[in-house]
């Protein structure tokens, strides 16, 4: 059967060529993707799809259904169409977005007789306020029995592991007064930051090593002779897992509520952006994709790394799930730059754009003749 699966993929190729290239050409940002995600719904449509437009409320979101109406697995495939400020498409995300669309379709052609459902989503702003943790928080996933996407890059590797981050927003409120006629009267917002600041450069002296903590302040008064009587620092909070992420954050709001009493101010702690969950990779879910790219040729193939944040983790919480790399390029590549947006429309990308979306496909397939232990 997958011998049609590759049949069948070869007649949408180009159809993914010409998709994965329209979005690059067109760069959208973060839930801006109108275009972007009009296309693959388009794309979509065209092979039978039910699409639901602006999914739960999200204006460039979808959610797109081929369901057999056979008992059997649903299968989800990931959908990503969100670029960069200024550099374009250095993440891939065209790629993801034609790649995801493809394996649904693909695998669509088959599903009469194997049974079972499969959803394609689309997910905005994976880069800033990724959709998925809307989804995963709104229960979305919880109708999968796996979800899958794969990520371009300069290396073929297994899903591995992401770090769980919680963005953290830290506002104090104190009184103006005259910084040198009467600073006794006054209480210092910015002297509660500083304080906040030097707690948690205290707290990395008892974290373990995977754990990360960064901010910035964000306001800090308006002239050096006025006390300021509002202050705010922004702090992004990482961890291996949210286990280990949650312990950090009890600890560190508590040494804001320190540093308000220190100074006398009074704190508002808020998240200012969405989290991410630390991405659980499914082992077997990734073997079977690794053997499937393997039989579509595919050798160089590397172990699974660790990277930064991104809301595929929210997805691993809820449903099995895989985020692999498929190399498009024969020399390094960083992420987030203008050499990478610009190999994503290469001859080599254009041919593992179907590679890719065939590799989702068979693994997929996989899955709904039970291949797969989930």
């Amino acid at each position: 059967m997958k011998s049609i699966l590759e049949k069948e993929g070869k007649k949408i190729h180009a159809n993914l060529c010409e998709i994965s290239d329209y979005i690059y050409e067109n760069p959208e940002l973060g839930n801006k993707e109108f275009k972007s995600s009009e296309k693959l719904i388009s794309f979509l449509q065209d092979h039978n799809f039910e699409i639901e437009k602006e999914f739960l409320g999200i204006k460039t979101a979808f959610r797109a259904t081929y369901d057999s109406k056979k008992e059997g697995a649903t299968i989800g495939y990931l959908c990503e169409y969100d670029a960069l400020p200024e550099i374009g498409h250095g993440c891939g995300h065209n790629m993801i977005g034609s790649m995801s669309a493809g394996a649904g379709i693909i695998l669509s052609k088959v599903l009469d007789e194997v049974g079972g459902k499969i959803i394609v989503y689309g997910t905005p702003a994976e880069e800033t306020n990724g959709a998925k943790v809307i989804f995963a928080e709104e229960g979305v996933f919880d109708e999968l029995d796996a979800a899958m996407m794969v990520h371009p890059g300069d290396k073929t590797l297994a899903s591995g592991k992401s770090m769980a981050l919680y963005p953290l927003q830290f506002t104090y409120k104190g009184k103006t007064a005259h910084a040198a006629s009467c600073p006794h009267e006054g209480i210092n917002a910015l002297n509660a930051i500083i304080q906040l600041f030097n707690g948690i450069d205290a707290l990395r002296q008892h974290v373990t090593p995977d754990v990360r903590m960064h901010g910035v302040i964000t306001q800090g008064g308006v002239a050096a002779n006025i006390v300021p009587d509002e202050a705010t620092a922004q702090f992004y909070f990482r961890a291996g897992t949210k286990e280990t992420l949650d312990d950090i954050l009890e600890k560190v709001k508590n040494i804001a509520k320190g540093a308000a009493l220190m100074t006398g101010a009074t704190l508002e702690m808020s998240r200012y952006e969405l989290p991410n969950d630390n991405l659980k990779t499914h082992e077997n879910l990734s073997s079977a994709f690794m053997e499937n790219l393997k039989a579509l040729g595919i050798e160089d193939i590397h172990g699974p790394k660790e990277t930064g944040s991104s809301d595929i983790g929210n997805v691993s919480h809820k449903t099995a799930t895989i985020h692999p790399y498929l190399s498009i390029s024969n020399c390094p590549l960083t992420g987030h730059s203008v050499e990478m947006a610009n190999a994503t429309i290469t001859d080599l990308a254009h041919e593992r754009l179907l590679t890719g979306a065939l590799a989702l496909a068979f693994t997929g397939l996989d899955v709904l003749n039970k291949k797969v232990e989930l």
